[in-house]
């Protein structure tokens, strides 16, 4: 089958089982009374959504990880399933610690990071193996590739726990992260069709959920997606961006997740030295919010943003394939 035609069926088949999964899945969290706590210092607007239900990334990894498996994926979409439902499992134990246990925390840091650096290294494990090797394209660079050697090592650990991070500190505002993910994922799809790579199916299934889930998540959101979404997702975007030997992409086609990153590492930084606030509110998304943007605009600016810098990713990949 056709690699294209074949992404097209996982994003249908992912799409169904998504729209059946949340209607269902929605009231269960009610139920159970998985409801968010919204912080206090945020924006007044965000208090109305407290009590609203999490972990409803669940739906769209179950639709993600079932359509991929029936259309007989290959080695490398099960490495990208699983290092997805990895991240998405510390996700689930921190929600649940958080949600069920009562603990604003949930998991420490420390905890979080472990189990990070343990998929993390299983990765890299995978990528030896499979002879993907240590080599990664340069943007801009007419294919040209640069052999990281031993770098790659540690430039594997930052590029994963930085996207993963990343992506969870975009998960914000309704729609937002699972929108921006959508349009990078829909980049890396193309850049596997490009390169005949069969990732094309994991591509497809997560874009199918993952616009299943939007129609419950955008604003006013029915359900959030939890750290057991957004960690899944940036789990997945990071695997197949190594997987494709194209980490540094993420730089340009997840600028959204760079800018939300050093909002909070400028913020933090700056705060501790001077006690003076950089942004009115951290990550960057709040702070468009505190200046009087409305939720939907600054989403929809993001969503633009992303979707032109992935033109430009595009348009770096050039002779690549």
């Amino acid at each position: 089958m056709n690699l294209l035609i074949k992404g097209i069926y996982t994003l249908i088949i992912a799409f169904v089982l998504g729209v059946l999964i949340c209607p269902v899945l929605i009231p269960f969290l009610h139920k159970l009374k998985f409801g968010q706590t919204v912080r206090d210092d945020g924006p007044q607007t965000h208090l109305q959504k407290s009590g609203t239900p999490t972990m409803g990334g669940l739906s769209f990894l179950i639709a993600f990880a079932a359509a991929a498996l029936i259309m007989s994926p290959t080695h490398e979409t099960v490495a990208v399933i699983l290092v997805t439902l990895g991240f998405g499992l510390i996700g689930f134990i921190d929600d649940y610690i958080k949600v069920v246990k009562k603990r604003s925390l949930g998991l420490r840091p420390m905890q979080k990071i472990i189990g990070q650096l343990i998929i993390c290294a299983l990765f890299m494990a995978y990528l030896y193996r499979s002879g993907v090797g240590t080599a990664i394209y340069i943007p801009f660079g007419g294919g040209k590739t640069w052999d990281m050697g031993i770098l790659f090592i540690p430039f594997c650990i930052i590029a994963v726990l930085a996207t993963v991070n990343g992506v969870n500190l975009t998960d914000g505002l309704d729609g937002l992260a699972d929108g921006v993910t959508l349009i990078v994922t829909v980049f890396f799809t193309m850049c596997a069709y490009a390169a005949g790579n069969g990732l094309v199916t994991a591509g497809g299934a997560m874009a199918g959920g993952l616009l299943a889930f939007l129609i419950f998540n955008s604003y006013p959101a029915k359900v959030f997606m939890g750290d057991t979404g957004s960690l899944a997702l940036g789990g997945f975007v990071v695997a197949c961006a190594f997987i494709l030997k194209m980490p540094l992409f993420i730089l340009i086609a997840g600028i959204i997740y760079v800018v939300e990153t050093l909002s909070v590492a400028i913020q933090v930084t700056v705060y501790k030295k001077t006690k003076k606030r950089v942004f009115k509110m951290a990550p960057l998304h709040h702070h468009f919010e505190l200046c009087g943007w409305k939720e939907t605009k600054v989403v929809t600016v993001f969503y633009i943003v992303t979707a032109i810098a992935c033109l430009i990713a595009f348009l770096g990949a050039q002779g690549m394939f």
